[in-house]
C-alpha cells in the first residue's frame, strides 16, 4: 500500500482548524499519510456555502466557549477562548493573512507550518491582531523568517498570482463538499473523503486503516 494523502483546508481564524492541524502533525510520523498543508479562506466558503458562524447563535456560542475548553485540554493545544472572541472574529479579517500563508506556500514552503502555527498563537493565544502588514510581520520574525524575506512576501500578497491562488484553494475545498473549517480531504481508494472538523480524525484513521492513538500519541521510536 502506498502513502495515503491527506490535505488540511484550513484559515489561522478558525481554532478548530489549529486543533487538527496540531494532531495531524502529530500523525504523520505515525500514520502512513503524506500530509499536505492546504491554506484557504473560510470567509469565502462560508459565503460560497451559504454558512454562517456558529456564535451568532446565541446558545451555540455558549455551547463553543465550553466545548473550547474541553477540546483544547484535550487536544493540548493552547487555545484560550472567551465570549468577546466571536465579536472578534467577526471583526477580524483573515485574507491579508491567508494570502501572506499562500505566498509563503508558493515560494518557500519550508515555513508554512512553523508560520501558520504563529498565526494561531497570536490570535487565539496572545489575543493579538493578524490582519495589519505590522502583525504579520511581527508574526514572521516569530516563526523565524528573515525581515528580508518576511518584506518579499508581503509585498507578494497584492498579486493576482497569489490572490488566484488562494482562490482556486478556496474553490478546492468547496468541491469536496466543505462548508467551513477545518476540512480534512484523504485521497483513499481512489476517491476523496471529506472530513468536517478536528474532532473527526479518529474516523479519518478508520477510513484509512490507520489506529487512532489519542490526541497526543507516542511518537514511533
Amino acid at each position: 500500500m502506498g502513502r495515503t494523502l491527506v490535505e488540511l483546508y484550513y484559515d489561522v481564524i478558525s481554532p478548530y482548524s489549529w486543533l487538527a492541524f496540531e494532531v495531524l502533525c502529530r500523525y504523520r510520523h505515525i500514520w502512513n499519510i503524506d500530509l499536505r498543508f492546504r491554506p484557504a479562506f473560510l470567509g469565502g466558503i462560508m459565503q460560497q456555502t451559504g454558512n454562517k458562524p456558529p456564535g451568532m447563535l446565541p446558545k451555540r456560542g455558549e455551547y463553543i466557549l465550553k466545548d473550547m475548553k474541553r477540546m483544547a485540554k484535550y487536544y493540548q493545544v493552547p487555545v484560550h477562548m472567551s465570549a468577546n472572541d466571536f465579536q472578534r472574529i467577526i471583526g477580524t479579517s483573515s485574507l491579508t493573512a491567508m494570502r501572506f500563508i499562500t505566498a509563503m506556500d508558493m515560494t518557500n514552503p519550508q515555513y508554512l507550518e512553523p508560520l501558520s502555527r504563529e498565526f494561531w498563537m497570536r490570535f487565539w493565544s496572545q489575543h493579538e491582531d493578524i490582519s495589519q502588514p505590522e502583525d504579520i510581520l511581527a508574526v514572521a520574525r516569530q516563526a523565524g523568517l528573515s525581515a528580508e524575506l518576511s518584506q518579499k512576501t508581503l509585498e507578494m500578497i497584492s498579486s493576482s498570482t497569489v490572490k488566484d491562488r488562494l482562490k482556486e484553494t478556496t474553490a478546492e475545498a468547496v468541491k469536496h463538499g466543505a462548508f467551513g473549517m477545518p476540512a480534512v480531504v484523504a485521497h483513499y481508494d481512489g476517491k476523496p473523503h471529506l472530513f468536517f472538523g478536528s474532532d473527526r480524525l479518529e474516523l479519518l484513521g478508520s477510513v484509512i486503516g490507520e489506529k487512532w492513538l489519542g490526541p497526543v500519541p507516542s511518537p514511533k521510536l
